[in-house]
């Protein structure tokens, strides 16, 4: 005799077979069923109840990115399912897969102006690769079997709606889920006559670089190995930090108005890029748009989005990176590689001097300074939006992770991202990185770090302003500052009045001892750093070069930022006895054009983090 499951049992089932052990929301009337299977499988598969259902898509997102498997989260009808917007859309836009459940009001009840009704599916289109409502209960185990492979392959959102009553229906148990069937895509391999020609371009090259993305993220070792043949300096997107290690000295980080002054300034010197599985939506604003390209990606769709191209290569990063290096001859010497890695030397020189600094309020360098040196091997770092302190000064290294909002790029990541972390990582050391603005948005998810005893070390960076936003009002569109102020809080009491172990920082010794107070607990921990009001160098607007900026801009600009020891790309490229055709380029991030067009484009791409 067959036996019979619910709907909703059957639907938790399937995603306990694709690996699934947890799942994040917040329950609603239109949800009961599958709170009801939840309670059933709760030895199978864990709810983690959030404070909104936003922090659930976003745990859910960044659960994906951490992991590689996908993440699940659920809304009930109508508000719940509004606000797990946010949350898919980062999921969509940093193409990582999620499954989002949302709950319908009773098949019989829809369209006809019920309670919480309304038309759900639509508003899903935009945001999933695959969008479904079922149309009866017996259909729910195929329906979710199927988004979840669509998620896979497409890397995105697929969204299943399922109508109350379904999920109370009994319907035989004899599905069987595809999950044994999921491999790894097969990428493909890279064409000879194209490898050939992209030896070629980097022979006869003069200030070739390699610009390499999240795509490149198993390729660590032929970007090490390129690099060297062909002397070649290296830069990345924000996502792809980590990938290599930030000690060697041809990695110039990342390009951008976050990024390290060095990989800032390459790209405007250069003539050859080898790109590789990176999507920038800000390439045009980044790198001297007549330099030719040698473009790397599995995707055919990414080949000359960004930037036109000389070689389009369709193959696996790992394996067309191995052939260039196969393909060429041995370059002994490059001035402009000499002149890339003097000019990172220069900047890492320049940052650590502000190490031992005892400014009150707090500069970054060190504040951190003491996260590198507390954080173990195998910590996760959750980062909220727009944290330009992180990618400069947190050396990733070991087994360590990180997590961001990429290029959706919306505040009030890092609590959500940082509860993922510590439910995908138990035994790992967990740290969210906050803005106060950022922070704000999603505070109440101390709640649920509180409710499920995750130690987690939450760090607010208090300034009082929101950053980002202040230093495009101020740098880009030369505006009055508006609408940017925060009030003066006291987070680490409010934290202490939701549960968590909470410090106030006002110099780096408090901050030490908060830390090491921090690493004694298993409670959550809310440290609120007062910060430093000033902004972060920009690399957007450098003055530094007298053959592209006035003295008295110089003068300026290097009092504000205490640069007396920076010095500019061009003087590297000359003293490596580079031609002025690479240094009249070396400074284009140096705004002192009236041109109109250009300075539009500059306010373009304020937003230019270079994320993807």
């Amino acid at each position: 005799m067959t036996e019979m499951i619910s709907g909703s049992d059957a639907v938790l089932k399937v995603i306990e077979e694709w690996g699934g052990d947890h799942i994040y929301g917040y329950p609603g009337g239109s949800f009961d069923s599958t709170m009801n299977a939840l309670y059933n499988q709760s030895n199978k598969i864990k709810f983690i109840q959030v404070r909104h259902e936003e922090a659930g898509a976003l745990a859910a997102a960044a659960d994906s990115k951490l992991t590689g498997k996908i993440g699940v989260c659920f809304g009930s009808a109508g508000p719940g399912a509004v606000h797990l917007m946010n949350g898919l859309y980062d999921a969509k836009h940093d193409h990582t897969p999620l499954l989002a459940l949302v709950a319908q009001v009773p098949s019989k009840k829809m369209n006809i102006d019920f309670f919480q009704a309304m038309n759900e599916e639509p508003m899903f289109d935009d945001v999933a690769v695959w969008n479904k409502t079922a149309m009866s209960a017996e259909s729910l185990p195929g329906m979710i079997d199927e988004a979840i492979r669509q998620a896979y392959k497409h890397s995105g959102v697929a969204v299943v709606t399922i109508p109350k009553d379904f999920g109370w229906a009994s319907i035989p148990d004899t599905y069987v889920s595809n999950a044994k069937n999921h491999v790894a895509p097969l990428y493909p391999e890279p064409q000879a006559e194209k490898i050939a020609e992209a030896a070629k371009l980097i022979k006869a090259a003069k200030n070739p670089i390699i610009y390499f993305g999240i795509g490149a993220k198993h390729a660590a070792a032929e970007l090490k190995a390129l690099s060297e043949k062909y002397k070649m300096p290296l830069i990345s997107s924000v996502l792809a930090k980590g990938i290599f290690d930030e000690n060697y000295p041809a990695y110039l980080g990342s390009s951008g108005r976050v990024a390290p002054k060095p990989g800032a300034e390459l790209g405007f010197a250069t003539d050859l890029i080898v790109w590789v599985g990176t999507d920038s939506p800000f390439s045009l604003y980044l790198f001297n748009n007549s330099a030719k390209m040698i473009q790397i990606d599995v995707d055919n769709e990414k080949i000359g989005k960004r930037h036109s191209v000389d070689v389009p290569v369709l193959a696996d990063a790992k394996k067309a990176l191995a052939a260039l290096v196969k393909a060429g001859d041995k370059v002994e010497d490059r001035p402009f590689y000499n002149a890339a890695v003097a000019n990172k030397q220069n900047w890492v020189e320049w940052q650590d001097s502000f190490k031992t600094s005892q400014e009150v309020p707090l500069r970054p360098e060190p504040v951190f300074d003491v996260i590198n040196k507390t954080a173990s091997d195998r910590a996760v770092f959750a980062v909220d939006v727009v944290n330009i302190n992180f990618e400069r000064l947190v050396d990733i290294h070991g087994d360590q992770k990180w997590t961001t909002s990429g290029q959706y790029a919306t505040m009030g990541y890092g609590l959500p991202a940082a509860i993922a972390a510590k439910i995908a990582y138990p035994h790992r050391d967990v740290y969210s990185l906050n803005g106060d603005g950022g922070f704000a948005m999603l505070m109440e998810e101390l709640l649920t770090q509180v409710k499920y005893n995750l130690h987690i070390v939450n760090i607010v960076f208090s300034n009082e302003t929101l950053g980002f936003i202040e230093a495009e009002q101020r740098d880009d569109s030369e505006q009055p500052l508006s609408g940017v102020d925060i009030p003066a809080t006291d987070w680490a009491m409010a934290a202490k009045g939701l549960g968590c172990e909470s410090y106030t920082v006002k110099t780096v010794d408090d901050f030490k001892q908060a830390m090491k107070a921090a690493s004694q607990t298993e409670a959550p921990v809310l440290i609120d750093i007062k910060f430093t009001h000033e902004m972060p160098f920009t690399t957007q607007h450098m003055f530094l070069d007298p053959a592209t900026s006035s003295q008295e801009d110089i003068d300026v600009f290097v009092e504000k930022y205490q640069a007396q020891d920076l010095k500019p790309f061009s003087y590297f490229l000359e003293q490596a006895g580079v031609g002025s055709d690479a240094v009249s380029g070396a400074s284009v991030t140096e705004d002192s054009t009236s041109d109109p067009a250009i300075k539009q484009a500059n306010i373009d791409a304020t937003s230019g983090a270079s994320l993807a």
